[in-house]
């Protein structure tokens, strides 16, 4: 038997119909089967692609980007994900079209839903704000489909907002249990998600908001760290306490990289803005107020700037279990002699793992895939089963 035919079978065991016809906002709201249905499909699609079945579940269809924040992997990966099940992808250029006339949210999203099956949204750069832009846009499609002008409700796929990154965040587990030999091997297994250095500001808490929000599901001792005033949203870590209580893992809070460090399995140094910061800067913006954003940057680069010693070194990680910790980063990092003068990590620490990290990057099509087949196919086990009979991908 196949591997794909396994995990279809599997995947029939797990009770995951609630993501039929469903939108994907945070990990959080998606029971523990829910988020099991989508690393077994996304096993399946890989391991159907890697023996070149087809797997297009579509014969027409959109699959639309909206990025409103740069982005290169995520991008990419949705582009993937929408061609692997046989969509075509049209990215929204927001400076292209009519919402720099006032075209409203609730226009523009019926205007590019017509024949749209699922929405990728990135909005991460303003606490408050890229939720609600989601919300906003999946409402407006909502009752343009209950109205009759849409033949159907696309579904969204958030690609990052102010609060989680849940496409990152389930790579990465997809990865960790690749890496450790499957999910009964992490129970016990300490990460770290500490903060880190970098020679910039005002990078998104979603990364390590998203982090704590799963990896405390698997029974793993979740650590986060971070220096004085880096707090992430206290809803969140109180989500990482629940389920840390409710997997029979940990979650706590230390001040240093090294108390994180010390003994663990996995480590994910990686730099983000305070939380309190990330609020003024969201009002700033919103009031137009240029001066104020110029004092805030020059401020918070000036905070960073005093905890350049919480870096992934060399000496760092030796303090992990025997030295070889699992290392991770959602990329790009900012590598201390490479792409800057001191950043998140030694380019020596970074060097060593590059393959992991690329394998770590190469679960997100998949991922995504797995989000969108979930939620667009009624019966996901037979439709995997149908890949195994179907045609090749490349015909000759």
């Amino acid at each position: 038997m196949s591997k794909n035919l396994e995990l279809a079978k599997h995947l029939e065991s797990l009770h995951a119909e609630n993501l039929y016809n469903s939108d994907f906002y945070w990990t959080w709201d998606k029971t523990d089967e829910e988020i099991e249905a989508i690393f077994t499909v996304a096993d399946a699609l890989r391991d159907l692609r890697e023996r070149n079945k087809s797997t297009r579940v579509f014969d027409s269809g959109l699959g639309i980007s909206i990025f409103r924040d740069n982005s290169t992997r995520t991008r990419f990966s949705f582009a993937s994900a929408c061609n692997l099940l046989g969509l075509t992808v049209q990215d929204l250029d927001e400076k292209k079209s009519q919402i720099a006339h006032g075209e409203t949210v609730r226009e523009t999203a019926n205007m590019v839903s017509f024949m749209a099956d699922v929405i990728g949204i990135r909005d991460d750069m303003f606490i408050g704000e890229g939720h609600k832009y989601q919300k906003t846009f999946m409402d407006a499609v909502t009752e343009g489909h209950a109205e009759g002008i849409l033949e159907q409700k696309p579904t969204l796929v958030n690609l990052q907002c102010d609060v989680d990154h849940p496409t990152q965040a389930m790579a990465d587990m997809l990865h960790i249990i690749h890496e450790f030999g499957g999910v009964e091997n992490l129970k016990g297994k300490k990460i770290a998600m500490t903060w880190a250095y970098s020679p910039s500001y005002g990078k998104p808490l979603s990364v390590p908001q998203g982090v704590i929000g799963l990896m405390t599901r698997f029974g793993m001792d979740v650590v986060l760290a971070h220096p004085e005033g880096y707090d992430v949203m206290p809803e969140v870590e109180e989500i990482a306490k629940k389920n840390a209580a409710a997997s029979g893992g940990s979650y706590k809070k230390v001040a240093t990289m090294e108390e994180a460090f010390q003994d663990a399995d996995i480590v994910y140094p990686k730099s983000w803005a305070p939380f309190a910061a990330m609020e003024e800067r969201t009002k700033l913006y919103q009031a137009g107020d240029e001066a104020g954003i110029k004092e805030l940057e020059k401020r918070l680069l000036n905070q960073n700037a005093q905890h350049k010693d919480w870096t992934c070194s060399e000496e760092m990680m030796k303090l992990t279990k025997d030295g070889k910790a699992l290392y991770l980063h959602c990329l790009p990092a900012d590598i201390t002699g490479l792409s800057c003068p001191e950043g998140e990590v030694e380019n020596s620490v970074f060097d060593r793992y590059l393959v992991p990290l690329y394998k770590e990057a190469s679960y997100k099509p998949y991922i995504i895939a797995a989000m969108i087949l979930m939620a667009k196919v009624k019966d996901p086990a037979a439709a995997l089963r149908a890949m195994e009979e179907g045609q090749a991908r490349k015909k000759f």
